[in-house]
C-alpha cells in the first residue's frame, strides 16, 4: 500500500541539523490502514506544531510502505510536553483509532552522532 507523501515532507526533506550530543530521539513507526481522509493535513499541522514546541530539535520522515518518524528533542521533559500537547494528544487518539494498523514509539538517548553534509 503506498501513501502520497505530503508536499509539506518535500519542502524539508532533509537530515535534521541535531546539536552535539546529549539529546534524545523519538521514533514512530507505523503501517497505517486504507482510511486516511485527514491523515495528509493532521501530519503537515503535527509537523508544524512540534517545530514550536520548546526543545524540538528536528525531524526525519519516511514512508513507504513502513512510516518511520523520528523527532529529536532536547530533554525528557520535552518530549513529555509534546505528548501531552492537546492537539497531538487529539492527532493520536486518531490515528490509534482510524489510521494506524500498528505503531510503535520508542525514545532513545543519542549518545554520539556523525555523518557527512
Amino acid at each position: 500500500m503506498r501513501c502520497r507523501i505530503s508536499t509539506l515532507f518535500f519542502d524539508i526533506m532533509k537530515i535534521a541539523n541535531t546539536p552535539k550530543p546529549p539529546y534524545y530521539a523519538v521514533i514512530f513507526t507505523n503501517l497505517v490502514t486504507e482510511e486516511l481522509e485527514g491523515y495528509e493535513e493532521t501530519a503537515d499541522r503535527m509537523v508544524e506544531l512540534a517545530q514550536q514546541q520548546e526543545g524540538f530539535l528536528g525531524f526525519e520522515s519516511v514512508r513507504d510502505g513502513l512510516g518511520i518518524t523520528v523527532s529529536y528533542w532536547k530533554d525528557l521533559e520535552s518530549i513529555k510536553n509534546w505528548k501531552y500537547n492537546l492537539e497531538h494528544s487529539v492527532a493520536r487518539k486518531k490515528g490509534n483509532e482510524k489510521w494506524y494498523s500498528s505503531f510503535k514509539t520508542r525514545i532513545a538517548l543519542v549518545e554520539r552522532d556523525y555523518g557527512k553534509e
